[in-house]
């Protein structure tokens, strides 16, 4: 038997382009909606492995603080012995010093013309206060004082007349100077 179609064949044809259009589309949407779950499944996978790797860092850099910490901790006690340290040998090297320089004074006074009752030594300066028999006296202690080349700029700063105990007419003196370096002195004692 023979079938005839009598639909007409554009009709036919045209219906079913339109369900292929349809299918078409929707299995498009769906390949679309599949692929962007995919992309957004992979940026959260991503985002989750980022975190992580940010919170290894944050718990690395809390680590690598407190060592800094410590650090910083050690290297201020290390300031504070290093200064102590350096107290110590400054007290060490000027331990010396009020010996050496009593002794130096020692040779500088005049025996029996003279005699002091202070003499008083500040970093570099070094008063001197005293009493003498006239001003011949003070004026040949300052030529030895500047004689002794141990000393810079030999200053009288005060120079009156009193009466000290049972003495009259004595010349109270008041002497300032400066120290030379001790290594300087020694290189100019050195030279004569």
């Amino acid at each position: 038997m023979i079938k005839v179609n009598l639909l007409p064949y554009r009709a036919t044809r045209k219906k079913e382009n339109i369900r292929l259009q349809v299918s078409t589309f929707f299995l498009s949407i769906i390949f679309v909606t599949l692929s962007m779950y995919y992309y957004n499944i992979s940026l959260n996978n991503k985002i989750d492995v980022y975190n992580v790797k940010i919170e290894n860092i944050k718990n690395e850099l809390s680590k690598y603080n407190k060592i800094t910490k410590e650090i910083d901790g050690i290297k201020n006690r290390l300031a504070v012995l290093n200064k102590k340290t350096g107290v110590i040998k400054n007290l060490e090297l000027n331990s010396k010093e009020p010996v050496r320089l009593l002794d130096i004074m020692t040779f500088m006074v005049i025996p029996k013309r003279m005699w002091f009752t202070s003499l008083e030594s500040k970093e570099e300066l070094v008063t001197i206060k005293g009493f003498a028999l006239d001003n011949k006296t003070v004026a040949d202690f300052m030529t030895r004082l500047e004689g002794s080349k141990l000393f810079d700029s030999i200053n009288l700063m005060n120079l009156k007349q009193e009466t000290y105990n049972k003495y009259t007419n004595l010349k109270r003196f008041v002497i300032s100077c400066n120290k030379k370096p001790a290594d300087k002195a020694a290189t100019e004692k050195a030279k004569k």
